[in-house]
C-alpha cells in the first residue's frame, strides 16, 4: 500500500476528468457493497487506524479495489466539510439500467420517480427515505450530478449507491412504460380534490411520481395516470410540503400498508 503525494494526485484527476469523489466511511462503504458504479481508487489519510478504515480496507481487499494512504492535504483538497473521516473514493459514473430492466424481478413492485429535483441535498435525503421504506426502484431524468455526487451518496446515507436505478427522458415515458407493464401509476399533486394517499391501496405493484413543490402535475399527465394522489394537512396550509418530507410520508405509508397484507 503506497503514499502519493498531493501533486501526483492532481495529475491524477487532471488526467482523468470524467472521475467523481465520494467522501466518507458510509457513502464508500455503500458503493463498494451496492456496486453502484466502478470504483478506481479507494483513499485513507494516513494515520487512521481505528475499526471503521480497517474494515473499509478489509472490504476494498475483497472487492480488489485498490487502495492506499494519503497526506490528509489529498483528502482535504478534494473533499467538502468536515465530515469525510479521512476517507475518500475516486470514482466513474453511477451504473444505470434500462428501465424495462428496473425491479424486473419483483412481483410486486414500488418504483418511484423524483422528478423536479433542484437541491441535491434535498433529493438525497428524499432518496434514503424511499430506499429505506423498501422501494424497488428509483427514476430519474437523465442529469449530469458530478458536481454533486458527494453531496447526493451522504445525505442519502449512502441509499443513492444502493436503489436500483433507471432513468427515463420524461416522466410521461416513464409512466406509459411502467403501465404497459401492469404497474398502476399515479401522480402526487397539491389538488385537494384528489384522493389521499391514505386512501390508495399501496399494496398493488405501483409507479409513483413525486414532483418538485415548485411545478404542478401537467393536464396531460393527470389524464395519463391511473389516479392523482394528494397529501392532506392537518390545517389550511398552502405552501407544500418540499419533495424529501413528501417522498418520506407517500413511501413510508406504501410500506405501512404492505407490511399489513404480507
Amino acid at each position: 500500500m503506497s503514499c502519493i503525494t498531493l501533486r501526483a494526485f492532481r495529475k491524477i484527476m487532471l488526467e482523468q476528468d470524467a472521475l467523481e469523489t465520494l467522501e466518507g466511511h458510509i457513502s464508500v462503504r455503500a458503493a463498494i457493497e451496492g456496486r453502484s458504479r466502478p470504483i478506481e481508487r479507494l483513499l485513507i489519510r494516513e494515520g487512521i487506524l481505528n475499526k471503521s478504515a480497517h474494515a473499509l480496507l478489509r472490504l476494498a481487499q475483497d472487492e480488489n479495489v485498490p487502495f492506499e494512504r494519503v497526506p490528509e492535504s489529498v483528502i482535504e483538497e478534494y473533499t467538502s466539510g468536515n465530515t469525510h473521516g479521512g476517507v475518500l473514493a475516486i470514482v466513474g459514473p453511477r451504473h444505470v439500467l434500462p428501465l424495462a430492466d428496473l425491479a424486473a424481478d419483483q412481483a410486486n413492485p414500488l418504483i418511484i420517480m423524483l422528478d423536479g429535483h433542484e437541491d441535491p441535498f434535498n433529493f438525497g435525503q428524499a432518496v434514503r427515505s424511499i430506499y429505506a421504506a423498501g422501494a424497488h426502484g428509483l427514476v430519474l431524468r437523465p442529469r449530469q450530478w458530478t458536481t454533486a455526487t458527494a453531496v447526493v451518496a451522504r445525505s442519502s446515507a449512502g441509499a443513492y449507491e444502493r436503489i436500483p436505478l433507471a432513468f427515463a427522458d420524461t416522466a410521461e415515458d416513464a409512466v406509459a412504460h411502467f403501465r404497459s407493464r401492469g404497474l398502476n401509476a399515479v401522480a402526487l399533486d397539491a389538488d385537494s380534490k384528489a384522493q389521499t394517499i391514505y386512501a390508495y391501496d399501496w399494496s398493488q405493484p405501483t409507479f409513483a411520481l413525486i414532483g418538485g413543490e415548485k411545478r404542478g402535475l401537467s393536464r396531460g399527465l393527470a389524464k395519463q395516470v391511473d389516479a392523482v394522489l394528494q397529501l392532506p394537512y392537518g390545517r389550511d396550509f398552502r405552501r407544500s410540503l418540499g419533495m424529501s418530507p413528501t417522498a418520506a410520508v407517500v413511501a413510508f405509508e406504501a410500506m405501512r400498508q404492505r407490511l399489513g397484507n404480507s
